[in-house]
């Protein structure tokens, strides 16, 4: 194979090796860090002390208890609404609804992935009832009045209309595969880029660069979709919320687009500067120039 085309073949297998890293990068993420239920639970608990969050977790429960007492007694007197948002407020900053909100993500992941995994269709519920189980144990823990009260009827909520749920599941099974085959295929095709390479110190620097740049994009893709998340949100109300859960879920994916910027550009400056070196040590321990031979001296006969 001529030197040209050895090139050629590297630059290709290189350029394709940076491309799908950030891909790569963001199915695996989708299909092992947000697929995970203990990693979700533990992802999404500091949340609950969040004031964005609370505040919404305050307005949707409030609102709520609000329409079911209309509903169920008629109009209520004007004053009653702030006295049932500043009693929610009270219970967000209390142990129990820590467990409730713990629970409750905890019972919504599963349910979801019970799903994703099952070819049923339907609509996809979660069962309430384990987490009035965790709140009722909690309050009684704390020795709070008529704790034993708290009702435990299986009470499910919608999560997933039947619609969403065949799309959601055929793109997981795409994740499911890409997550492992993409970013094995960008590390085989780099090492065989540097490999049929001319000049393997070129193709090493290129790499690394490439690498640098996808770290570069796949940050770049991460604040794009927050903008476009928090955009499509009927209530602009609820932004910073959806804006905390969103850096909560994309930490992982942040610190790996981080990492792959810090690793090409260090490795892109290791190569530089060995290349350095070793030119410095060259000029250093080359030769000098061999001195021109002197003119003998006239004889006797000459003179």
């Amino acid at each position: 194979m001529s030197r040209s085309l050895r090139t050629a073949v590297s630059a290709a297998l290189i350029a394709l090796s940076c491309l799908l890293l950030p891909f790569g990068a963001l199915a695996a993420w989708a299909a092992y860090d947000l697929t995970d239920t203990g990693r979700y639970v533990t992802t999404m608990a500091p949340l609950a002390s969040d004031p964005d969050v609370r505040d919404a977790v305050v307005d949707t429960v409030g609102d709520g208890i609000l329409r079911r007492a209309t509903a169920e007694r008629g109009p209520l007197h004007p004053e009653v609404s702030p006295f049932v948002h500043d009693a929610v407020r009270s219970f967000t900053h209390t142990r129990a609804y820590r467990t409730a909100w713990d629970a409750g993500n905890e019972a919504a992941h599963s349910a979801v992935m019970a799903a994703l995994h099952d070819d049923r269709s339907g609509e996809v519920t979660v069962d309430l009832a384990p987490v009035a189980t965790r709140i009722r144990e909690q309050l009684a823990a704390e020795r709070v009045p008529f704790a034993d009260r708290v009702p435990l009827a299986h009470t499910r909520v919608a999560l997933l209309p039947p619609g969403e749920l065949t799309t959601l599941r055929k793109g997981y099974h795409v994740l499911d595969v890409a997550g492992f085959w993409l970013p094995l295929a960008a590390v085989v095709l780099a090492v065989a880029g540097i490999a049929v390479a001319a000049c393997r110190r070129r193709a090493v620097t290129a790499a690394a660069l490439g690498t640098a740049l996808g770290g570069a994009f796949l940050g770049l893709a991460v604040a794009l979709g927050r903008r476009l998340t928090l955009a499509d949100l009927p209530d602009p109300a609820h932004r910073p919320a959806a804006g905390a859960v969103y850096d909560a879920l994309t930490t992982t994916l942040r610190a790996t687009s981080w990492f792959l910027l810090a690793v090409g550009l260090g490795l892109a400056a290791t190569v530089h500067l060995a290349q350095a070196v070793r030119a410095a040590h060259r000029r250093r321990t080359a030769p000098g120039p061999v001195p021109a031979p002197a003119p003998p001296e006239p004889t006797h006969a000459q003179v």
